[in-house]
């Protein structure tokens, strides 16, 4: 690997050497040329000038998309980084989460196989927020980290992600802001029709998956190009596979048990887009733009769990040791395996809408009105049925054998695809004294976004300034989860924990499985056991309680900025610094419990905090088309939604001393944290840039440097309890005489220090050779730092989202209508958040990993009989590259996720 990262910086390195000459020699050749030009062009004739007409090279496609990338790159007055659709409906990647983890210092994290979130610079994406349309969009998940595949690709026409803020950008992240863009009709200036077509395969060794994509797009201006209309429709049927082993330890240096599981994704989106412009004059002009999109996913999983030294069967009973100790080899009897049939779906909308009004009373003053909702909302199901060996019958022998992929295949003794070996029943006491036969648990997030803004810019024609703006914005946004959850027994009251055979109704054909070793394994339908089967019993419990949440938060951002555009001596300035007021009125009304009884009164408690976050952006622009930009800002997060929940509970340790020195009995409890402050940081960024060929690529070199003057962590604080509304039922014998206890809560505590370069190239190689035009690559690379300890002073935890080495390349061809283009991206260890037990977020430390995508194209010449029509050939995660952990060396893997390759194959047409 480390040879990899300097393999990467000395090509970079390298490569800008010999461009930096190469554009040297180009721009004198170029003036002498001119020169002679002048006078040639005086003789040339008609048939000359056509002569050269033909060899012009159009640059449409793959360049065209990364040349006006690079445009608005270097236009900016920001640290910025942006991609651009390659044609109408057609950004370059399946997933808009893939294309922007290919920008420079950013990276994903896949879920299902799917790149979802992003994180920016080594933060989680609950640091950073996204816009669509400038607007601040609410998202899906537990917390404000949106989910990109929510947005198909074929509806977002550019994404320009901010690394450095500036005071008009509302709503700003502190590791930065993604701004989706939709297409604008007015801007694009013709009319327009796309269809776009893709079918798939998902492939794992022989198990294949088919799906389809489809996509239409419309532009069109009308009444003398006064008003503009843009629509978008696209949909996306694409089922998944995959296999996961887990392990849960490695007690002695075997494996103390694990899991085993299979399971199939249906996932289906549809997406709409559409954008009303309308400009009668040069004094008004609106806008309205629109965004919905449903996505369902659903996944029927099956597989087993076993406990070996965890579990009844205790140490191995033999074993085969390498050299670290670890038991690459060992056999286990007595084992009862717990076999699982479970289904889990997330059924998803999303809809934002803006309208924005400008008006132009002279060429000096501009005033613009936007109001924006942005609304989402998600129903999850987590479905889990047991089945078990019959507790009359001996248990198992199995053996586990290390395979170097990264997992444990096993060898059974029993065929756990006949359903005569098994029983449905509690199979460990799991339900306590209810028979726990299976569970089902039911969320819903709601989450709801309304904007209202109001912006003044003054523009000046003569004087080191060019404009001035100032406006406020205010939001007021709602966003709750609720949890039910329920017991699934097979008697009623779920008092009996007798076995029952598997009624034959409920047995699915297959029973193959195909991975670890195991050959077979029973299919059943969970969905119609929980309907015409189980018994359920309300489970009422505080980390039920503790799921259930309301955030309430109205901030309200005034905001001043200038914007410069002079000379300093010789050397052309550009820039802008301005300050936001943000001031946060936040409350939260939860579940209060004592000793996991459900208070009369629900808790809510809330608090007020402004805060001034200043900002500087200075571009500097020097010979040879190069720019030296400098930023210095204080960024702000808000604080995660589940650490600001009012939830808490209560009760009175009897037993033991609490904190330093108190007997007992004393007060204790632990919750949420609705008076949070945000996280901020002051950053400091420079950037120097080198642009090529009149812009057609660059190459860049970025320092960045963030001090976070606070950070959340959770902590054990003194707490008031007299405020407590105590049930009746408490012994007044019991209450302790101190009302004054531990309260273990998120807080606000000390920060550190994140920093790191950013390496980036693009070139098209036909700047340096003529006869490679067409050719070219894009690369970067990023190495980050970081002194922030998340769980506190003292602790080593990784900062979450955060690989030290981050890198991607991009080879393409594009001529003569055939297309070529090889990414591949690579991420070194991070920590990542996953869904755990219970349904909540877990934290796990996840190994590097390289992605592999490869796309073919074929465009036919226009003029033709197939003008407007091109082929599409994608193949995604081309290496089948796995999504693993382990407990600190390879022979000792935790979790291994395989999602396989996908293959795509589209029809794109435009008129």
């Amino acid at each position: 690997m480390t040879f990899k990262r300097n393999l990467l910086s000395a090509a970079l390195a390298s490569a800008t050497i010999m461009l930096a000459a190469q554009a040297h020699a180009q721009d004198a050749a170029q003036e002498a040329d001119q020169v002679e030009a002048t006078d040639a062009d005086e003789e040339e004739g008609e048939g000359e000038r056509e002569a050269t007409d033909l060899d012009r090279v159009v640059v449409t496609g793959i360049r065209a998309a990364i040349e006006e990338s690079i445009d608005t790159k270097r236009e900016s007055t920001s640290i910025v980084e942006a991609i651009s659709a390659e044609d109408l409906g057609k950004l370059p990647d399946a997933s808009i989460a893939d294309s922007i983890a290919r920008l420079p210092g950013l990276t994903a994290q896949r879920f299902g196989g799917r790149p979802q979130e992003i994180n920016i610079r080594g933060f989680a994406g609950d640091f950073s927020t996204t816009t669509l349309n400038g607007r601040e969009q609410v998202s899906l998940g537990n917390n404000r980290g949106v989910e990109f595949d929510q947005y198909p690709s074929e509806l977002i026409h550019q994404v320009v992600v901010y690394k450095t803020p500036d005071a008009s950008l509302v709503g700003q992240g502190l590791s930065g802001t993604v701004d989706l863009r939709t297409v604008r009709p007015l801007e694009y200036g013709e009319q327009a029709v796309a269809i776009n077509l893709r079918g798939d395969q998902n492939r794992i060794d022989d198990e294949k998956e088919y799906g389809n994509r489809f996509s239409l797009s419309y532009i069109d201006q009308f009444a003398d190009d006064t008003i503009g209309l843009a629509l978008g429709y696209a949909r996306m049927d694409t089922p998944g596979q995959g296999y996961k082993f887990e392990s849960w330890g490695y007690p002695g240096g075997a494996i103390g048990g694990g899991q085993l599981y299979d399971f199939e994704n249906d996932n289906v989106r549809e997406g709409l887009m559409g954008v009303l412009e309308y400009k009668p004059s040069d004094f008004y002009r609106m806008t309205l733009d629109l965004f919905y999109s449903q996505f369902e996913r659903e996944e029927s999983k099956r597989g087993m769990e076993f406990g070996f030294e965890w579990g009844a069967s205790g140490p191995p009973v033999s074993r085969v040791d390498n050299d670290n100790g670890t038991a690459v080899e060992a056999t286990f009897v007595g084992v009862r395996p717990i076999v699982r049939n479970d289904f889990n779906a997330t059924y998803d909308d999303l809809f934002s809408i803006g309208w924005n009004h400008e008006f132009t009373f002279s060429e000096d003053w501009t005033m613009r009105v936007d109001v924006g909702h942005s609304g989402a909302k998600r129903d999850e199901r987590i479905l889990e049925t047991y089945a078990t060996l019959d507790p009359s019958a001996p248990g198992d022998t199995v053996t586990a054998t290390f395979n170097p992929d990264g997992y444990f295949d096993f060898d059974f003794g029993l065929d756990y695809g006949d359903p005569a070996n098994l029983v449905l029943m509690d199979p460990g006491g799991w339900g306590g004294d209810r028979a726990q036969a299976g569970y089902l648990k039911d969320f819903e997030i709601e989450d709801e976004l309304t904007s209202l803004r109001l912006d003044f810019e003054r523009s000046f024609l003569a004087g080191p300034f060019v404009g001035l703006e100032f406006g406020a914005n205010v939001t007021d946004r709602t966003k709750s989860r609720a949890s039910t959850e329920n017991t699934l027994c097979t008697t009623a009251g779920c008092t009996d924990n007798t076995p029952v055979a598997i009624p034959s109704a409920f047995v699915g054909g297959s029973t193959e499985f195909g991975f670890g070793g195991l050959p077979s394994l029973i299919t059943l339908d969970p969905l119609r056991m929980v309907d015409e089967f189980y018994f359920l019993l309300p489970k009422n419990h505080p980390d039920i309680s503790n799921k259930n949440w309301e955030i309430d938060e109205t901030v309200t951002t005034a905001y001043m900025q200038a914007n410069l555009d002079t000379m300093w001596g010789s050397v052309p300035v550009r820039g802008n610094f301005g300050v936001q007021v943000v001031q946060a009125d936040q409350s939260s009304t939860g579940v209060a419990t004592f000793e996991g009884v459900a208070l009369d009164e629900p808790s809510r408690r809330g608090a007020k905090h402004t805060d001034v976050l200043p900002s500087l952006n200075l571009a500097f622009e020097f010979p040879a088309d190069q720019v030296l930009r400098l930023g210095a800002a204080r960024q702000m997060a808000r604080p995660r939604m589940d650490d600001l929940r009012a939830n808490a509970g209560y009760g009175i340790n009897r037993t033991s001393v609490c904190g330093s020195s108190t007997p007992p009995p004393c007060w204790t409890g632990g919750g949420g944290n609705p008076e949070l402050e945000p996280w901020l940081a002051n950053a400091y960024d420079l950037s120097y840039e080198k642009y090529f060929g009149d812009g057609a690529g660059y190459f860049s070199v970025a320092y960045f440097h963030k001090d976070l003057s606070t950070y959340i962590f959770n902590q054990t604080t003194s707490f008031d309890f007299s405020q407590l509304p105590l049930p009746d039922s408490v012994d007044p014998d019991d209450i302790p005489a101190n009302p004054i206890g531990q309260f273990s809560q998120p807080a606000n505590g000390e920060g550190g220090a994140i920093w790191g370069h950013e390496i980036a190239l693009s070139v098209p190689l036909g700047i340096i050779w003529p006869q490679m035009e067409g050719f070219g690559f894009v690369a970067n690379y990023s190495d980050t730092a970081s002194t922030i300890q998340p769980l506190g002073p003292g602790t080593t935890e990784p900062l979450p989202g955060l690989s030290k080495y981050v890198s991607n390349i991009t080879a393409y061809y594009e001529r003569f209508g055939f297309s070529v283009r090889a990414s591949q991206r690579h991420r070194s260890d991070f920590l990542g958040e996953i869904q755990g037990f219970g349904g909540d977020r877990t934290k796990r430390v996840f190994q590097g990993e390289t992605v592999t995508d490869v796309q073919l194209g074929y465009s036919f010449p226009e003029g033709g009989m197939l003008d407007g029509l091109s082929l599409l050939l994608q193949v995604n995660n081309l290496e089948n590259e796995p999504f693993r952990s382990t407990y600190g060396s390879d022979d000792q893997p935790r979790d291994y996720f395989e999602y396989g390759r996908t293959y795509l194959f589209g029809v794109n047409y435009k008129f």
